[in-house]
């Protein structure tokens, strides 16, 4: 017999991501991975051209002055900081250091892919609390915490709906949470929301050696490919995590690239403007196409065409060289997910639907 993989392996669907090519296109309008709109800094791009000479290297195993650099922007202890191959490792390493078969991940039901993956691929069980609104709920979260439930992830703000939860609300549900469960606070959007109730979390890290809160630098610092990601963590879990995750995790460019793109406010603060630019703009004007935008105050928008047929609007999009994101791995297939680019950008995917509407009648 061929070898087998561990019973539920088979059963995770693989995660796929945003497209990237459309057929007859050179260069399509990618808008399926809420990337950032202006791309990276140019001093993470001088970063990492400065190390091409080095890349016989091993890079430092311990993102030392990557964490420093992280620790002074955000005021935190560096030791407390365990960075990561994008979030989504950082993701993996929780699941797989704390979880294991017959225990529970829990998150709302139209949270982050990921999460069930990660479950599913060391015999944990994926619980999913319903949402109110496609927001999370916090009393509908505690009431699917059972005996068996090991770590709770929410995304806040979240994927793919924009929606979040106020500082309050996070703390009432950290509040109402078993002390040995882990509260992981996903917040990979952090930097583009502009709301007083909000907050990533750091204060809760501090408050508990329970919570751990999740950060990327593939959204506002514009660097998805060369995953790079970080945790802030109570001691206790930062020292778990780095027993458990590999030695050299996190490449030298990305960590080099990860500096110099922190560093650069001015241009982070560019990219986060433009985004409250165009995002209330562009919501507008789908919604005088007869479409309704769920509210979101993140990089990208849920787009929901009701009893309309979203596939067959976002393959018209991708036949003129527009890619957006298909939402039926996430219950939503009458919804579409569009990242916030440029205003030229975002004009070629209202001009596209107008068009696809028109075909319609």
């Amino acid at each position: 017999m061929a070898p087998q993989p561990r019973p539920g392996i088979l059963d995770i669907a693989p995660y796929v991501g945003g497209e990237a090519h459309a057929p007859g296109v050179a260069q399509p309008i990618r808008l399926a991975s809420n990337e950032g709109a202006l791309g990276p800094s140019p001093r993470a791009m001088e970063a990492y051209k400065a190390l091409a000479g080095e890349l016989h290297r091993y890079p430092d195993g311990g993102a030392t002055l990557l964490r420093d650099a992280i620790g002074r922007r955000y005021g935190l202890d560096p030791a407390r900081i365990v960075c990561g191959a994008g979030s989504d490792e950082l993701i993996a390493l929780l699941v797989r250091a704390y979880a294991g078969p017959g225990d529970e991940v829990l998150y709302s039901r139209h949270g982050f892919l990921m999460y069930a993956i990660c479950a599913k691929s060391v015999g944990a069980v994926p619980v999913t609390a319903p949402e109110t609104g496609l927001k999370a709920d916090v009393d509908q979260l505690l009431a699917h915490v059972s005996e068996r439930t090991k770590v709770v992830f929410l995304a806040n703000p979240n994927n793919p709906t924009g929606s979040y939860l106020t500082q309050e609300e996070v703390a009432r549900l950290r509040a109402g949470l078993p002390k040995h469960v882990i509260l992981a606070v996903d917040a990979a959007y952090a930097e583009y929301v502009r709301r007083n109730d909000y907050s990533a979390g750091i204060e809760l890290v501090d408050a508990a050696d329970n919570t751990v809160m999740l950060r990327t630098f593939s959204k506002a610092y514009a660097l998805s490919a060369l995953r790079l990601g970080w945790a802030y963590c109570p001691p206790g879990i930062a020292d778990v995590l780095n027993r458990v995750r590999g030695p050299f995790n996190v490449a030298q460019a990305a960590q080099v690239a990860g500096i110099a793109a922190m560093e650069d406010i001015a241009h982070t603060e560019a990219q986060v403007e433009l985004n409250e630019a165009v995002r209330p703009w562009f919501a507008a004007e789908v919604e005088a196409l007869g479409l309704k935008v769920w509210p979101s105050v993140a990089n990208f928008v849920l787009i929901d065409f009701g009893d309309r047929d979203a596939e067959s609007a976002r393959l018209f999009l991708k036949e003129n060289g527009v890619l957006i994101r298909q939402m039926g791995g996430y219950g939503l297939p009458h919804c579409l997910r569009a990242t916030i680019g440029t205003r030229a950008e975002m004009e070629a995917v209202l001009n596209g639907l107008r068009a696809w509407i028109e075909t319609r009648r």
